[in-house]
């Protein structure tokens, strides 16, 4: 473990906790930045507003419907985590080209379109899904009732930061303090040997978020994953939200809040 200069673990750790103090504030309906970003901007849309009115010659008829704070948006955004791990994982199965790939919890809006452009996909979940989509199959099931999931179903499973929910309740899942384990051991069964399971989940000093989330030391994954499977590649995403790929996992540094990619191959 390669340990990070304490300058940039404290400005990770600020921005952490303030990421954790704005998420409690707003779970109550509260956005203190975009109040305030929102005050300062009604000025400006109230004088656009004026002169568009007084150019248009339009007789369609003007609605408000105001949006104060997209201005100062960029052209896009990358979400941390998420972009640059869907994108690893949806190269990895366009690559390994699998007769049969699974999803387990991952993002539909993210991911699982990603696939979709391309391939079929099962996605298995604890939460219900409403919608249909074309190219997707879709089954509830909780992961963490170990008997009642199938047996050598695929060749290709994914779980992209799901793992670290299992059994915290967040979801509408039961409470299980070893939700992850009992999740992680399903995943294998579901798996033919030989089979792929491209597993992420967050990274940094091991510690529980109540009820948001597990974080994971690298070497807490590997040990339990090594008796199953062959470590195949390992990438990480880290807190300044920069993806690294195919790295010795002796040489990941010290993250607050970072994500492990792995790529793992059933024995």
């Amino acid at each position: 473990m390669v340990h990070a200069t304490k300058p940039i673990m404290l400005k990770a750790r600020l921005l952490y906790t303030a990421k954790i103090l704005f998420h409690v504030l707003g779970e109550f309906g509260y956005n203190p930045i975009k109040m305030v970003v929102s005050i300062l901007e009604l000025p400006l849309y109230i004088y656009q507003l004026t002169s568009f009115s007084i150019r248009s010659k339009s007789p369609v008829k003007i609605r408000l419907f105001p949006y104060l704070t997209d201005r100062r948006d960029f052209a896009g955004s990358i979400s941390r985590h998420y972009f640059h791990q869907d994108l690893w994982a949806a190269r990895k199965v366009y690559e390994n080209k699998p007769e049969n790939h699974i999803d387990v919890g991952s993002r539909i809006d993210g991911f699982v379109a990603h696939l979709l452009t391309f391939r079929t996909v099962e996605v298995l979940d604890v939460r219900k899904m409403t919608s249909s989509v074309k190219g997707m199959t879709f089954r509830q099931v909780n992961l963490m009732e170990f008997q009642k999931v199938p047996g050598s179903v695929c060749d290709s499973l994914s779980c992209l930061h799901a793992l670290e929910h299992f059994g915290l309740g967040r979801y509408g899942d039961p409470i299980d303090p070893e939700g992850h384990i009992k999740g992680l051991k399903s995943l294998t069964k579901m798996l033919k040997s030989g089979g792929t399971l491209l597993l992420s989940v967050p990274t940094g000093k091991e510690r529980i978020e109540f009820n948001g989330h597990r974080i994971f030391s690298v070497t807490t994954i590997l040990n339990l994953t090594t008796s199953d499977y062959d470590l195949v590649s390992f990438s990480y995403i880290d807190d300044t939200n920069t993806l690294y790929e195919n790295v010795d996992t002796s040489f990941v540094p010290t993250m607050l809040y970072g994500c492990g990619l792995y790529e793992l191959k059933k024995k």
